[in-house]
């Protein structure tokens, strides 16, 4: 195929998503590596004494088409995958791998890196370029820069391993849930659940040109039937379903890719001259070391865990009262505490739904974006898109100056994985005098509609539809100079602020009388529903943060200690959950061979930051409370020093910018209701 035809090697601002095929994409890849190969050896081997400029600065610019053509490519591998993606992305993977161990084991190129470090404090640099110029050192440095020969070869072969197995973990859970289905055709099976959920269900079997009703793994299908379905044995059935995905000993397990990426994690750490996987990510985090993660999270299970055994044995004597359930099992938590809220509070999803229409909770944050940064966001038709319910905005600021491209991708497909994220197609950056704006993606997994209803959503669905936006707000009001430094270029541990502060917004009066209005009457949701909703939100809360907690700190087992002893995943999971489990354990059914998050995503050792950055987010968020929850200063300062600045700088001096002080764990206790 000639490279001249292939649109992926064309210079374009806006993905071409309708003139690519699956055939364009390797032979894109093998080019734009050739062409950033080049660059790099032209850096490297510059007769000119190495600069700031034509070292450092260089290095960051170079690959910019290599970076285009990724972020299209692996975008589609998550949102709109088929088998042909999924084995191109298996063949491009070790290309990109060994492209990237080239740069950073390119001995020439860490010479010219390590003159102008040594020379760092003589020279005239902003922050952002102190920022950069360290950052780049140690992007070498702790890449394997500064290794033997023998060991940068194990090295590679290690990189190499480890993109390919999480490639495979993921592929395996992506397959294993779209090869369940539970097929109902008795409609008594269906007593407990609501008319919508049943719709969908019927839906979802004729699309499968089934009778009846099918129910499968995909979230907006199978939390409606765990909080809901009367039917125990279904319950039960489903959610081992659930929780066996690529635990099954079939050609989908992920038991041996769990343990392969566990030790060759720990093997490049040693390599590196660390203890522990955990040790090497750590050290570039704001909570710095495993010890303080560790120290960090069982300060937090102390105070929850009370809480979560009084919640617990409140919600045994309830099942106990109402179904004479003498074992409280996992298949039984939502459904009895669904009920139970029921109960306390008068509320339950399937009222609040109708005031959340999908299209109207996308206004609203637009209208809570507007109010607290002046952005405006216009829906544009004419931006090229990979899947037909894909929609697209123009977002510009106060003054109508373009800020960025946004797509939106709301619903569950057979080709898109699990769960919800943010990402980009295009990064922000400065480049020879050009401000050059964003392209950001917001990519869920929503209740879609039905043939009798529009998409409704649940408050978890509304939650985390404010969650992502807020990454993407972190991706579209990026202002920096470097690309490697912008948006959501940060400490891990400090990424999810801006999307969990954001949340906030959704327990607030003066924020839901925005877009919070019935689908078919237009009555702004009643006060009272709004006053249940902040009364439910300490619902459970101290068996929520225990949850939450176990999955850190199996986490931070997983990658805190030398895994080569280890044979039984299941067990070892068993024991790192020891001190936070509640409900009886289920032989069948392992968390670890579908914590996608670690062994295939970015959060290893790095699961606990959920839980620090809410500790920033309540803190945040207070300062917002005090002054008012749309105050233009304080929106002003939390986008000036925390949104615009991408990793420019070290995070707690952002956060104390905007703050002026650092964090105080009290907020977080206090919202929780644990003080």
């Amino acid at each position: 195929m000639s490279l001249t035809n292939n649109p992926l090697l064309q210079a374009f601002n806006e993905a071409p998503f309708s003139t690519i095929k699956d055939e364009h994409f390797k032979p894109a890849f093998e080019e734009a590596i050739r062409l950033s190969r080049k660059e790099i050896d032209d850096i490297a081997t510059s007769d000119e004494p190495a600069t700031f400029t034509n070292t450092i600065a260089a290095l960051d610019y170079a690959g910019q088409q290599l970076d285009r053509i990724s972020s299209v490519f692996f975008n589609l591998n998550s949102a709109e995958t088929s088998e042909a993606i999924q084995k191109i992305a298996q063949e491009v993977s070790p290309l990109l791998t060994a492209f990237s161990n080239d740069v950073t084991l390119n001995g020439q190129l860490f010479a010219r890196i390590q003159d102008i470090y040594a020379q760092k404090d003589s020279l005239d640099l902003t922050v952002e370029e102190k920022t950069l110029l360290d950052k780049k050192y140690k992007s070498f440095s702790r890449n394997g820069a500064n290794l033997p020969k023998d060991k940068k070869s194990r090295l590679r072969e290690i990189d190499t391993a480890l993109a390919q197995l999480k490639l495979s973990f993921g592929e395996n859970i992506l397959a294993e849930t779209n090869s369940y289905e539970l097929h109902i055709t008795d409609e008594k099976d269906l007593a407990g659940i609501p008319d919508s959920a049943k719709e969908a269900f019927a839906a979802e079997a004729t699309s499968r040109e089934k009778d009846g009703w099918v129910v499968t793994l995909d979230y907006p299908s199978y939390i409606p039937f765990m909080k809901y379905a009367d039917n125990r044995e279904l319950r039960k059935e489903l959610s081992l379903a659930f929780g066996s995905r690529a635990f099954k000993n079939n050609e989908h397990d992920n038991q041996k890719n769990t343990l392969e990426i566990a030790n060759l994690r720990h093997e490049r750490a040693q390599l590196l001259g660390y203890a522990t996987h955990a040790h090497f990510v750590l050290e570039e985090r704001m909570a710095k070391t495993p010890e303080k993660v560790i120290s960090f999270l069982n300060e937090l299970l102390e105070k929850a865990k009370p809480a979560a055994q009084k919640e617990f044995k409140q919600l045994e004597k309830f099942a106990k009262e109402l179904d004479n359930i003498d074992r409280l099992e996992k298949w039984d938590g939502s459904y009895y505490s669904e009920k139970l809220k029921k109960k306390l509070f008068s509320l339950d999803d399937e009222q609040l739904k109708p005031y959340f229409k999908l299209e109207n909770v996308i206004d609203g944050v637009f209208e809570i974006a507007k109010r607290l940064f002046g952005l405006q966001f216009e829906q544009v038709y004419d931006v090229d898109v990979y899947h037909k319910e894909v929609k697209t905005y123009r977002v510009t600021d106060a003054d109508g100056n373009y800020v960025s491209l946004f797509y939106a991708d709301f619903h569950p497909r057979k080709g898109k994985r699990g769960g919800a994220w943010m990402t980009s197609f295009k990064g922000q950056k400065i480049e020879n005098g050009v401000n050059d704006r964003p392209h950001i993606s917001n990519v869920c997994n929503f209740t879609p509609s039905t043939p009798s209803k529009p998409s409704l959503l649940t408050f978890n669905e509304v939650t985390t539809l404010f969650h992502e936006f807020g990454h993407g707000l972190h991706g579209m009001l990026a202002n920096t100079t470097y690309p490697s430094l912008s948006g959501t270029s940060v400490y891990w541990d400090f990424v999810e602020l801006p999307s969990q502060v954001l949340e906030n917004w959704c327990y607030e009066k003066e924020a839901l009388e925005l877009f919070a209005t019935h689908y078919e009457t237009g009555e702004v949701i009643p006060m009272d529903l709004v006053q249940k909703i902040k009364d439910a939100a300490t619902f459970q809360e101290g068996m929520g943060t225990l949850r939450q907690l176990s999955f850190g700190l199996l986490d931070m087992s997983w990658h805190g200690q030398d895994p080569s002893e280890l044979k039984d995943v299941k067990a070892f999971e068993t024991a790192a959950f020891g001190d936070t489990s509640l409900y009886p354990d289920t032989s069948e059914t392992c968390m670890s061979t579908a914590f996608a998050h670690i062994f295939q995503g970015g959060y290893s050792s790095g699961y606990y930051s959920y839980k620090w950055a809410e500790v920033l987010d309540a803190d945040a968020f207070e300062y917002f409370k005090e002054e008012g929850i749309f105050n233009k200063e304080v929106a002003a300062k939390f986008k000036d020093h925390v949104l615009s600045k991408g990793g420019t700088e070290d995070s707690m001096t952002l956060y104390k910018r905007f703050r002026g002080q650092e964090p105080k764990p009290e907020a977080l206790l206090r919202r929780a209701g644990l003080i």
